[in-house]
């Protein structure tokens, strides 16, 4: 008969993955190693893989293990929520994974890591770039919340504007170009588009073909970041959110203006799963991201 799991197993598991050590898991649960390498027996058995196998000295985690350890962080999560229902934030010990493209992330991480840390000094932000967009990540918990440009994904996606941007023209503070430009001056600068899926056209190229204009694109970077920094080594244009320009510009020696043409709205989203939204921790965390943009 194979072994069955019960939370107590998870929460090793959780350890060894953390920690990559029979013996640091053991310290972290306040387990004996004999103890903790039975339970690792276990946990092999009832899982039908081996967990952690030998790397040199040490030990690796499985690609079996990798994949499973978010579901489980997330299952023991959901089980603690069951049994505290008051949120101390000065025991806090969790580590939040965060989906999210840079440009945002340039503004929000400081922020966020700033208003997380003071009030709960346990907490770990862990900011990962995006990939792919799919809820999937949400679902099986390997992240826990999602932040970027886009709709709401699906019912069981929760989902909440987090800030509204827009799109405003940056150059080099030394640029010839002056402080209003037409659309016709900006198309006489080659541009830096930023566009994670590679593409060169957006909407300002629809903008220009309504008014009889085409600019010239001579680089296509994957984010608004990196455009920055392209534009400020360059004799480019760049089209940068509002925020991330007004943070950054300075400091990178830009100036940015709005464009002269009707370009949509960024609406930023936080998202997150239905079965965190009740979630104390998570649900603090939300409230501290959307405070921290204020």
């Amino acid at each position: 008969m194979s072994e069955q799991l019960d939370l107590n197993l998870l929460r090793v598991f959780d350890a060894l993955l953390r920690d990559g050590s029979v013996t640091a898991a053991a310290e972290r649960l306040h387990l004996s190693i004999p103890a903790t390498s039975r339970a690792l027996g276990r946990l092999r058995r009832a899982m039908g893989d081996p967990i952690l196998v030998r790397a040199g000295r040490g030990l690796a985690p499985t690609p079996f293990a990798l994949r499973t350890a978010p579901r489980v962080r997330s299952l023991l999560e959901e089980a603690a929520a069951l049994v505290n229902t008051e949120l101390s934030l000065a025991d806090l010990q969790r580590t939040f994974t965060i989906r999210i493209n840079d440009g945002v992330a340039a503004t929000l991480a400081p922020a966020a890591a700033e208003a997380t840390s003071s009030a709960a000094p346990g907490v770990t932000l862990r900011f990962v770039a995006e990939g792919a967009e799919s809820a999937e990540a949400l679902r099986d918990g390997s992240i826990d919340l999602d932040i970027g440009v886009g709709e709401p994904a699906a019912p069981d996606i929760h989902s909440a504007v987090l800030y509204r941007d827009r799109l405003v023209a940056a150059v080099r503070t030394d640029s010839s170009l002056g402080r209003r430009p037409t659309l016709a001056q900006l198309c006489r600068l080659p541009h830096v588009s930023a566009s994670r899926r590679g593409l060169a056209r957006g909407p300002l190229d629809d903008a220009l073909d309504a008014a009889g204009l085409r600019r010239h694109v001579v680089a296509v970077v994957p984010t608004s970041a990196v455009a920055a920094l392209v534009v400020a080594s360059s004799g480019y244009v760049g089209l940068l959110p509002e925020r991330l320009a007004e943070q950054y510009g300075p400091a990178l020696g830009l100036r940015w203006f709005p464009v002269p043409a009707d370009l949509p709205d960024l609406e930023v989203r936080l998202s997150w799963h239905a079965r965190l939204d009740a979630d104390p921790a998570q649900r603090w965390l939300r409230e501290t991201l959307r405070d921290a943009l204020r």
